[in-house]
């Protein structure tokens, strides 16, 4: 099969970097396949505009009728002009973090995952802010009083909120939940769709109760 490859790496936080990305397809392609174009950039910050070398490898696909590969879609489903413009084009993708997503689940999760994005977000800042106007020395070892620990928890929850795969997840726990799933399945589901907790393990039932919470 032909592909084309696509990647795109944070300027602020390389949790995954151009390299990982590039030995995550490795992996995936077999011999008979063929990688005819390659495409790479950065993200710009926090805007969310669509660049130029996304838009280059949608063309080169129409053109050539070749699969989009992406290694890793989650950096990118949060981003609405992103899939907007991947679906408008029709043309045939494959995000290898996520194998089972579809163009209508991806959309879906971007538009509830951008704005729980945007709401973590918020909760975040105004959770430390709370701790620091309450005296705590966020990231001291020396908090280790009953009341430390206490504090730290808090923190910890804080900084759970903003994890990258606990955001992705969180939105897709809210979209099943609307469908009426128990903890359970959607444990499962999450699994299925190799969704991964804080931690890159598999989800459990309590796991998917922290964040439906």
């Amino acid at each position: 099969m032909d592909y084309i490859t696509y990647f795109r790496v944070s300027t602020k936080k390389q949790d995954l970097g151009l390299d990982a990305q590039k030995t995550i397809v490795n992996r995936f392609l077999k011999p008979e396949d063929n990688v005819i174009f390659s495409y790479s950039e950065k993200e710009t910050g926090t805007k969310k505009r669509v660049q130029n070398e996304l838009l280059q490898a949608i063309e080169k696909c129409k053109i050539t009728g070749a699969t989009l590969l992406i290694a890793k879609l989650d950096r990118l489903a949060r981003n609405v002009s992103f899939i907007s413009t991947l679906m408008d084009s029709n043309v045939e993708f494959k995000a290898l973090d996520m194998p089972h997503a579809n163009k209508l689940t991806i959309h879906i999760f971007s538009a509830i995952a951008e704005h729980e994005a945007e709401l973590i977000s918020q909760r975040t800042k105004a959770a430390l802010a709370e701790l620091k106007k309450k005296g705590v020395q966020l990231g001291n070892p020396q908090n280790f009083t009953q009341e430390g620990r206490k504090k730290g928890a808090s923190i910890n929850k804080a900084k759970a909120l903003s994890n990258t795969n606990n955001r992705k997840a969180k939105a897709y726990i809210q979209s099943l939940k609307v469908q009426g799933l128990t903890n359970s399945k959607i444990a499962k589901q999450l699994n299925e769709n190799g969704f991964l907790t804080s931690r890159g393990k598999r989800f459990r039932t309590i796991q998917v109760q922290r964040l439906a919470s």
